[in-house]
């Protein structure tokens, strides 16, 4: 949904530019602002239609809000549930097994679609509410449960059934092989987040743990937000902590990578202000095992990269989708604890862009040249994401070198964007003005043959070898970047016409 928004504004940007050339390098651009980020791929992450709310409601036990029949929770392993947990609210898809199996005094039923408290949006009903490429196995005297009250969906399991479940399961083969494709395709994504190119991607903040909480402080400006966490978010005795964002813009994504091949998140933070939970991504791309604990209703999506990776999930609630490649065990404290919910909202974000082998753009040192009026976009303000004036810069990969190197789409976010020759990268060293992408900012990421040309900067500067959009994205195609960076092509000679009238004149 949010890819065919954002062709939308492509093509008002494409129809914007027929106002004529007297407004050349404002068109350039306008149409560089219409360059976006990456969602997650597979269509990961939005709500889909069904109804989605907006703004989506804080956990609350009222009537369904609304319906998101998006994936909210996707395991690539297995799916044990343990002790005191009690729901995973949205539609759960698992290529493993499920295994159930609560101890006496815990809660004989787990939820899975739809709960009695969470955002209160499941899925539309009558869809599957929980998708197993394995067996389904419920212990005795246990209940799977997809239904409350007049909602209801069903459970597609594609290998064995034991056990109680309502509605009655349905049996197919081909259950979750829509689905096979996700598991290496976040794999991919996970590692490219944090290290593109294999190397580790270039924080915008800092993130310092004081013991009581620990403190992401951002640069106040990007509209991608990164932060590389190296260490366990608790504190100093092993308990739990607080989590404080601050210097993070009001519309800004946030992506966490925490890395480490062991990670643990123990903290009692309820929230996060201005909104942040739609647009928060807490990645760990190499941890084999990851434990979530204490005592919150922990905020922003999880993606575990790696598929032999076992996370554990034992917090009272988890506010965002959790996707793993890897196999889940949602529980609690052995022997207390209980209601333990993952509960569904979406991801909003917009996340680097990554080659489908996760490879991605390499990142670049990044000097800070002072930002001209050229390096702004068509509303006044720095455009530190987009590939236009500021990601590449008037002269440095923007409306000189843009046009040929890498195309207005081509040199976006990623390839020639904010991170790899935008305006911090897109310096005379680091793909800017002298080598115009071909070698440092750009290089085989940015476009090839002297910063991608006219031809090969539409192709494969953008997205065959620049990485272009995530897999399944349907977006970023090579004839686009090239009407894109024909256009810009030409405004910019209708650009140059127009200061040569204008100097004839003056004499």
């Amino acid at each position: 949904m949010r890819a065919h928004v954002r062709n939308q504004h492509h093509r008002t940007g494409v129809g914007v530019v027929a106002a004529g050339a007297a407004g050349a390098a404002v068109l350039v651009g306008a149409l560089a602002t219409s360059a976006f980020a990456a969602p997650l791929p597979g269509g990961l992450g939005p709500c889909l239609p069904g109804s989605c709310p907006s703004p989506y409601p804080d956990v609350h036990t009222s009537s369904a809000a609304g319906r998101d029949n998006n994936v909210n929770v996707f395991v690539g392993g297995d799916l044990l549930v343990r002790e005191a947990a009690s729901e995973a609210e949205g539609k759960v898809v698992v290529l493993g097994n499920v295994d159930m199996s609560k101890p006496v005094g815990a809660a004989q039923v787990y939820h899975v679609g739809v709960a009695g408290v969470g955002s209160r949006v499941p899925p539309d009903s009558g869809s599957d509410f929980l998708t197993v490429g394995g067996n389904v196995t419920v212990a005795g005297g246990r209940r799977l449960l997809a239904e409350e009250g007049a909602v209801h969906g069903a459970v597609r399991y594609g290998g064995t059934l034991g056990g109680s479940v309502s509605p009655a399961g349905v049996a197919d083969a081909r259950a979750a092989e829509p689905f096979k494709g996700l598991r290496e395709k976040l794999t991919a994504a996970g590692r490219c987040y944090a290290y593109p190119q294999g190397r580790p991607r270039e924080a915008t903040g800092t993130a310092v743990n004081r013991g009581y909480e620990t403190v992401f402080t951002g640069d106040g400006k990007s509209a991608l937000q990164v932060f590389t966490v190296d260490f366990d978010l608790e504190s100093a005795n092993g308990g739990a902590q607080g989590l404080r964002f601050v210097g993070v813009p009001a519309d800004a994504t946030v992506l966490v990578n925490v890395v480490g091949a062991k990670r643990t998140v123990d903290t009692y933070v309820n929230g996060f202000r201005g909104g942040l939970r739609e647009r928060l991504l807490w990645n760990f791309p190499d941890a084999t095992d990851v434990l979530f604990e204490g005592g919150a209703q922990f905020e922003g999506s999880v993606l575990v990269a790696d598929p032999e990776s076992t996370a554990e999930v034992a917090m009272p609630g988890m506010n965002g989708r959790f996707y793993t490649s890897g196999s889940l065990t949602h529980g609690s404290a052995v022997g207390g604890g209980g209601g333990q919910e993952i509960h569904s909202y979406p991801f909003d974000g917009d996340l680097p862009e990554c080659d489908e082998d996760g490879s991605g753009p390499a990142p670049a040192p990044r000097p800070t040249p002072t930002p001209s009026p050229m390096d702004r976009g068509s509303d006044g303000k720095p455009a530190t994401t987009t590939g236009g004036h500021s990601d590449g810069g008037a002269t440095n990969g923007g409306a000189t070198d843009g046009a040929t190197g890498g195309g207005t789409e081509g040199g976006g976010t990623s390839d020639g964007g904010s991170a790899d020759g935008g305006l911090p990268d897109g310096s005379a060293n680091d793909g800017g003005a002298t080598v115009a992408g071909a070698t440092a900012g750009g290089g085989d990421s940015g476009g090839r043959d002297a910063g991608g040309g006219a031809i090969t900067g539409e192709t494969t500067g953008g997205e065959t070898t620049g990485g272009g959009e995530l897999p399944d994205t349907g977006s970023g195609s090579a004839t686009t970047k090239a009407v894109m960076g024909a256009l810009a092509l030409a405004l910019t000679a209708a650009g140059a016409v127009l200061v040569a009238v204008a100097r004839r004149r003056g004499r």
